[in-house]
């Protein structure tokens, strides 16, 4: 039997809940909405499977382009290549994770880092902090795991995807510290404008494959916490681990920091690297977005994107 507010709504409003369980209620109105706390299971489970998607096929693209007779390392004999190779397959499975609908609910991620970023602006509750950070490790763990039962022939050939410096630790430090705040800078600069934070995963592919290609001989290019401690457990090695914990979360308070003082005038709209009006958010978002679940009765209240208001504080 339907409500007397679901015969009133318009056919296509009654039609848009069925894209999935992940989009919000459809008789809900988009509106901005404030970062609000909780336990976001869904949130956090769409960070997981995110996390592990990308990381099991980015270490599978590893194994393919390093390992001693793989076929990607036979076609392409200059190292540099295969580092930009790499790199744009860890960037384009990033964007395929942020454009579908898991990435849609959780923002996409995938990195302690990233969320320690939208945090620092303001964007992210403690909550989603640490539950985001845990669900990323978790889906690293899954993705070394999976790594090593499929590819067993490649996988001890390239150190299980393990990343180490060559360089003294703390030079190693900055560098992921430097990578981390570069790759930071880029996504807050996309996503300040609601013309350029469409474009977000498109740019994150493209600056991943350069800071790959620039940072890898140097450190591995980590620029997450997640991708280096879940290859490390698995294996039960830590080559120079605190460089990883310490180097990506300092690189991006600082990125941080530096847009807030490089882009005075600018706010990032949403945490999100790709984000759709249809899908709610436990972040604070400046652009529409659905109202969540669990703070449905904040429906079609608006915050308007004011230098002075409590989502840019």
């Amino acid at each position: 039997m339907r409500t007397d507010s679901q015969a009133a709504a318009p056919p296509q409003a009654r039609a848009s809940g069925r894209g999935g369980l992940l989009k919000g209620h459809p008789l809900d109105s988009p509106a901005p909405q404030e970062k609000i706390a909780g336990w976001h299971w869904t949130e956090w489970g769409c960070e997981l499977l995110g996390t592990a998607f990308q990381l099991f096929l980015g270490f599978s693209a590893v194994a393919f382009f390093e390992a001693p007779g793989a076929p990607g390392r036979a076609a392409i004999p200059s190292a540099g290549w295969r580092l930009v190779s790499i790199g744009a397959c860890f960037g384009v499975l990033a964007a395929i994770v942020a454009v579908s609908p898991v990435g849609k609910r959780s923002g996409a991620h995938l990195n302690p880092a990233v969320t320690l970023g939208f945090f620092a602006r303001k964007h992210t509750h403690v909550a989603d902090l640490i539950g985001y950070a845990v669900a990323q490790l978790c889906g690293a763990l899954v993705a070394a795991a999976g790594l090593g039962w499929a590819w067993s022939r490649w996988t001890h050939q390239i150190g299980n995807a393990r990343t180490s410096p060559v360089l003294p630790a703390w030079e190693a430090v900055c560098v992921e510290a430097g990578l981390t705040m570069a790759l930071l800078l880029v996504v807050f600069t996309m996503v300040s404008s609601a013309r350029t934070a469409r474009w977000t995963p498109a740019v994150v592919t493209g600056i991943l494959s350069g800071l790959i290609w620039a940072g890898a001989p140097y450190t591995g290019a980590s620029m997450n916490p997640a991708r280096t401690l879940g290859p490390d457990l698995v294996s039960g090695m830590y080559p120079a681990l605190w460089v990883y914990l310490v180097g990506p979360p300092v690189g991006a308070l600082l990125a941080s920091w530096v847009f807030g003082l490089l882009a005075r005038e600018r706010t990032t709209l949403t945490a999100k690297l790709f984000h759709d009006k249809d899908y709610p958010s436990t972040q604070a978002t400046h652009l529409p977005a659905k109202p969540h679940p669990s703070n449905r009765q904040q429906a079609g209240r608006v915050v308007h994107p004011a230098a002075d208001s409590p989502m840019s504080r």
